[in-house]
């Protein structure tokens, strides 16, 4: 396999164009992760009590939400070799606009529903094409730092739906129109941030029959599918029902909760060391030493949820490992696929909204039958199998 545009035929931007990308990337992942997405387990309480959902029905509804990903990161790895990356990354931003209109507006659950589904599908969709667009544009000494820093938007997004929920508790529909109008206001950034090209080749690499998805799974892919989708799984529990156990299980009112939440999305930026991390611990360390660190801020948080200190404390170390993590698989799917960005990362993520799907529907049948407690524990057993997977560091050159 044979690059189709050689590293010293690439022009990359400026530091200051590096910079403009890097900061409109992570805005764009701050509202599709932070707010479209996972701002959704921040207001399931007041979802749960205006519009009737039981557990199972909010998990799912999360599960649906998770499978919209799935769908969104098939989508856009295709499309992003078609159409380039500012096309498909603006249409990530407006696919979260129209999800949270939609929430915002919900008479009924079944319109939540779907209004939580197309918000989700905007996270799937952003990724593949942001990845594509620093492969392809930034300097290569550059590149790793700039992936982690566009990834820890997610704690950027949820830092801010953080105060946005506390002063919109009690109507969040006002909340989630601010979310809108945020998502469309990042989706003009967006188009004017991101370099437009190169399409002409994608769509010749596309007319060859190849496209994106060439070369599925050479020697290391399944390690980094099963490690991404073992860590979707167990972040489960901390993104859609980290709010319901504090209430529900601590017995802490609106206030403590979001104020954790806020906690988790600050902390969440430091997620951006991530490409720092692998270079000094290398990528096999990283990802065990914080596998296991995710497992035990999500048992904290089940053992001791009436301490608010441990409460704020864990969410902090969860919303910290969990960026960390995914910029850990952002930079083992990106080398792993050399030369093909967007296919690393989209398998990457994609299996991470595969586990958080499953989870997600399994999780809050158990919190049905049992508590949220006992599946907080699950979740943690399930990080705890995740830690043994060991990346691979066989690569793929095109």
């Amino acid at each position: 396999m044979q690059v189709a545009e050689s590293e010293g035929d690439k022009q990359p931007l400026s530091i200051c164009s590096t910079a403009a990308l890097g900061a409109a990337g992570a805005c764009l992942i701050a509202v599709c992760y932070g707010l479209a997405r996972f701002a959704y387990g921040l207001y399931l309480p007041a979802f749960q009590d205006d519009l009737e959902l039981g557990s199972t029905a909010s998990g799912v509804i999360a599960a649906a939400s998770y499978a919209a990903y799935c769908a969104g990161i098939a989508a856009s790895t295709a499309l992003t070799a078609r159409f380039g990356a500012r096309t498909v990354a603006v249409s990530a931003g407006l696919l979260a606009t129209a999800g949270c209109a939609a929430i915002a507006a919900a008479p009924s659950a079944l319109v939540l529903g779907i209004g939580v589904t197309v918000a989700g599908s905007s996270t799937g969709v952003a990724s593949p094409p942001l990845a594509r667009a620093v492969a392809d544009h930034v300097a290569a000494r550059r590149q790793d730092r700039v992936q982690t820093v566009v990834n820890a938007g997610t704690g950027f997004g949820v830092a801010v739906s953080g105060p946005v929920a506390l002063l919109t508790h009690e109507h969040w529909r006002a909340g989630w129109w601010a979310f809108a109008l945020a998502a469309a206001v990042v989706s003009f950034w967006t188009w004017k941030a991101v370099p437009a090209g190169p399409i002409g080749a994608a769509r010749s690499a596309g007319a060859e029959g190849q496209g994106e998805w060439r070369g599925l799974f050479p020697a290391g892919a399944w390690a980094l599918l099963g490690g991404s989708m073992i860590m979707g799984a167990a972040s489960t529990a901390g993104w859609t029902f980290g709010p319901a156990l504090l209430q529900d299980a601590g017995g802490h009112g609106p206030s403590l909760t979001t104020a954790a939440w806020i906690v988790l999305g600050v902390c969440g930026l430091a997620g951006a060391a991530a490409g720092d991390l692998v270079a000094r611990l290398s990528l096999q360390t990283a990802w065990r030493v914080l596998m296991i660190a995710l497992s035990g801020a999500t048992v904290v948080w089940a053992l001791w949820p009436h301490s608010a200190v441990v409460a704020v404390v864990a969410s902090g170390v969860f919303g910290a490992v969990y960026i960390a993590l995914t910029g850990v698989l952002l930079v083992w799917g990106t080398r792993l696929y050399r030369g093909r960005a967007s296919t690393g990362v989209g398998l990457a993520f994609l299996a991470i909204a595969a586990g958080q799907s499953l989870s997600a529907f399994v999780l809050g049948g158990l919190a049905d039958l049992a508590d949220l407690q006992a599946a907080f524990l699950a979740a943690a057993g399930m990080g705890v199998l995740g830690g043994l997977i060991r990346p691979v560091r066989t690569r793929v050159q095109w």
